[in-house]
């Protein structure tokens, strides 16, 4: 583990109360809808080619499509689980549900969506926000979308936002299938290779050379179904000099069985472009999280990544950025919050490859009641890529004696023509710092509190400020004691 480092107000001395903070009522998020049978269709449990073949059906797949989805379960079947992360025992995926489909059909008008989803997206804010800050919105309620809608100025640019089965058997198919799972081949992981037989779901993105969108566009992926997968795929092309802001939004209701979210996620970033990706994910403490993300910028491109992740019980999720064109630059901010039995296992990675290019990571942790946060670095930095810069900085903190934080860096530099800086350290709150709050009129709980929000800020000030608030929430959610 890192060394802690004593140079903050955050990180001076430990909690000598020893008290452990309950694990939180997750009330705006853990509501729960009765799934009737007669209102969805769902496939068995478990993962056979059979059931493959029928998610396909059900999505009226091209034969291309069909053909690379037992591809993939072959693949599937072939690679092992990982062994270097956290243990996922309890994930049975004979007892996982990969396809729980709405029997509604997409829609562009919230009036139109059946009352039961409705209200689910009405109480997560969804309709509220789309109406006050957002540029377009798509709303996933397990396997399938049930809402798109673009605004008309949005579109008249030429930028393309839609669902990924509309994109896939429309006129977009021959860029999807140029691109779909290039950037994360079934190859790269056995999770990779699930997704790629049961894939669901998901957004497609296409901004044309020169386009601004300036407010950002948004997809929400709510799994509401016990006992099911969430496998919704990404797929974002950013044209040269085009510049966009997507924000993805995840929550699930809190179950008995495991739940698992494999989703994937795509970025291709065009010369001279800028691709802001913002993640707040809120999965419940039976999800299993293990997501791939990853992007790939040509010369002068940037990605951002901004991220804020609670909840699951496990998670596997490390946004890769491939800095290919010369002069390209990758940024990762983000935060996670691990809480009683959650063991969560993030972080990024960057490779250079053009001349020239330049990478920041800037992490945060925050582990209370025993919870375990890992957070592992990849820098790359290829014998080509002369004149790369690329810098580090993760902080942990922890709320009590019983919680664990470990920082796992790892640096592969091939060329002495690079500079590359490393910064780790891990701490408590400080009985002084708490103190001179209280002394000024703050609870103890709200010091606290307010004190793990400002070591936070880093993700929360780079977000819009609705989703900040949001952000905010989910941290005042974590530190309420039961």
């Amino acid at each position: 583990m890192a060394e802690a480092r004593k140079d903050s107000p955050i990180d001076l001395a430990e909690d000598n109360r020893g008290e452990l903070l309950a694990d939180v009522e997750r009330g705006l998020y853990d509501f729960k809808d009765e799934e009737r049978d007669e209102d969805f269709y769902k496939v068995d449990e478990g993962l056979t080619e059979d059931i493959v073949r029928r998610i396909s059906e059900e999505k009226h797949d091209p034969d291309w499509m069909l053909d690379f989805r037992l591809k993939s379960l072959k693949i599937y079947n072939e690679l092992e689980i990982p062994d270097w992360g956290p243990p996922i025992d309890g994930l049975d995926m004979q007892h996982i549900v990969t396809y729980v489909k709405p029997k509604t059909g997409m829609k562009a008008s919230w009036d139109e969506v059946p009352e039961d989803i409705k209200n689910a997206f009405e109480k997560l804010g969804i309709p509220q926000a789309e109406r006050e800050a957002l540029a377009g919105v798509g709303a996933q309620y397990d396997s399938e979308l049930v809402y798109h809608n673009v605004r008309k100025d949005v579109e008249a640019q030429g930028v393309v936002y839609t669902d990924m089965e509309s994109a896939l058997t429309g006129e977009y198919e021959e860029m999807v299938r140029s691109h779909f799972m290039k950037l994360v081949p079934p190859t790269d992981h056995k999770f990779a290779a699930l997704h790629g037989a049961v894939w669901s779901g998901g957004s497609f993105v296409y901004a044309p050379p020169g386009t601004k969108v300036e407010i950002p566009l948004q997809s929400y992926f709510r799994l509401n179904a016990p006992g099911a997968g969430q496998f919704e795929h990404t797929l974002i092309i950013i044209d040269e000099g085009a510049d966009v802001h997507f924000i993805e939004g995840c929550s699930a209701p809190k179950y008995n069985v495991a739940n698992l979210h494999a989703g994937c996620v795509e970025l291709f970033v065009g010369k001279n472009a800028h691709l802001r990706y913002s993640t707040i994910e809120n999965w419940s403490k039976n999800m299993y999280n293990l997501n791939t993300k990853r992007a790939i910028c040509e010369e002068g491109g940037t990605i951002e990544w901004i991220s804020g992740s609670f909840g699951s019980h496990v998670s596997y999720l490390y946004p890769t950025s491939v800095l290919k064109g010369d002069h390209s630059h990758g940024e990762f901010t983000g935060v996670t919050f691990a809480g009683k039995g959650q063991n969560l296992d993030t972080g990024a990675k960057m490779i250079h490859i053009g001349k020239n290019t330049s990478s920041f990571i800037d992490t945060k942790s925050i582990c209370k009641s025993g919870g375990i946060s890992t957070y592992r670095s990849s820098v790359e930095i290829r014998k080509q890529a002369e004149g790369s810069k690329a810098s580090i900085n993760c902080g942990s903190l922890m709320l009590d004696s019983e919680s664990r934080s470990d920082t796992v860096p790892a640096m592969d530099i091939r060329t002495d023509k690079a500079d590359v800086g490393h910064e780790a350290k891990i701490g408590r709150i400080s009985d002084e710092a708490v103190f001179y709050m209280m002394s000024r009129g703050v609870s103890e709980a709200e010091a606290r509190a307010m004190i793990v929000s400002g070591f936070a800020n880093p993700v929360s000030k780079e977000l819009p400020l609705e989703y900040a608030a949001e952000m905010n929430n989910l941290i005042k959610l974590e530190m309420e004691m039961g």
